[in-house]
């Protein structure tokens, strides 16, 4: 398969804007090519490229830096890949529903057609409805394992089916990777150029704020995501923030086993209670709840200032609840006892 052949006309042309970070990359000497204030300590560009930080996270995850891309959490992530291979107005994703929405914004905001292709009662994707529904015009699948909302992951066995059926660019998003004790399908990068895994230091590593989200691929299409994206996109601020994080292994390992133990505590008080009619298998740091009545639980625990997710228009009478502290898990609990009394 030959990358370039995938990859929009006008973005193989491209010439993509040449920062002073680009042009002279070293780090001493008298700085007057980009026109900053030479005063303070924030007045210097970031790293267009985030070297450093790409450094740190593929040691840990064993990769090669030309595989890496950083961008402003995932989500310019699959920005930039509707606007690499998917020409406006023409060509089509595919996704499977119910999932993250920001496929569906991405795809509305470029102007491309998303086709959802809905999971089966299990949540698993059915290969031959996938592979009916693909056509000449499909160039990009979105794949989120594990899943949101749904909270499982998809097995690697599924994932090469689909690579080895489509001849398109299959994204992989892996934002809640770290909860999953399965295999990643970064194992996959090598044998597959047209496959690529997206990962984020928002959830097992507690940056949300930091915005901060990385693409594993081939270095065929990280040259081209790399011509398009802002050339700041990540701020010093926030790849500093990434990078003490990914230095305190110790602390996430910690965390991580807290969450992960938390869950198992709130599955359980969960199944206690009689409004519950099912929870779903979770390999992230939430659970998919179904209720009697979500709509009106949702509201009730609003009212007791308990903030869940309401997903009873994607899976019915479920909702979503995120794995929080021991105190903010047993508040939880205590507000759906009551609704029981």
């Amino acid at each position: 398969m030959k990358i370039s052949e995938l990859v929009r006309s006008n973005i193989k042309t491209l010439k993509p804007y040449s920062s002073a970070r680009d042009e002279f990359s070293g780090t001493e000497g008298v700085f007057l090519d980009a026109n900053e204030n030479p005063f303070g300590e924030l007045n210097r560009y970031p790293d267009p490229y985030q070297n450093k930080l790409k450094q740190i996270f593929g040691e840990i995850r064993e990769l090669p830096v030309n595989q890496l891309f950083v961008g402003n959490g995932s989500d310019e992530v699959i920005d930039v890949l509707f606007r690499t291979f998917c020409e406006p107005g023409k060509d089509k994703a595919v996704t499977f529903s119910p999932t993250y929405g920001m496929y569906q914004v991405s795809a509305d905001i470029n102007n491309i057609e998303l086709m959802n292709i809905p999971l089966t009662d299990s949540f698993e994707i059915d290969l031959d409805v996938f592979k009916n529904s693909i056509d000449s015009d499909v160039k990009l699948v979105f794949l989120c394992s594990p899943n949101n909302p749904t909270g499982n992951a998809v097995s690697n066995d599924t994932i090469r089916a689909i690579l080895d059926s489509f001849n398109g660019i299959v994204t992989v998003d892996e934002a809640y990777a770290d909860f999953n004790s399965g295999d990643s399908a970064i194992e996959l990068i090598n044998e597959y150029p047209n496959l690529i895994v997206s990962q984020t230091m928002s959830k097992a590593w507690g940056l949300a704020a930091a915005r901060v989200g990385f693409a594993i691929t081939s270095e065929e299409v990280i040259s081209y995501m790399n011509k398009i994206k802002p050339p700041y996109n990540v701020s010093a601020l926030n790849q500093k923030a990434a990078i003490e994080a990914l230095k305190d292994k110790e602390g996430f390992d910690q965390r991580l086993k807290t969450i992960l133990e938390e869950k198992e505590n709130l599955r359980a008080a969960l199944s206690n209670l009689t409004k519950v009619s099912k929870i779903y298998p979770s390999d992230t740091n939430f659970l998919l709840v179904e209720f009697e009545d979500a709509n009106r639980t949702y509201d009730e625990l609003v009212d007791r200032k308990v903030i869940v997710r309401n997903r009873n228009a994607y899976v019915k009478n479920c909702i979503r609840i995120t794995v929080g502290s021991q105190e903010e898990n047993e508040i939880l609990i205590n507000a759906l006892k009551e609704l029981e009394a």
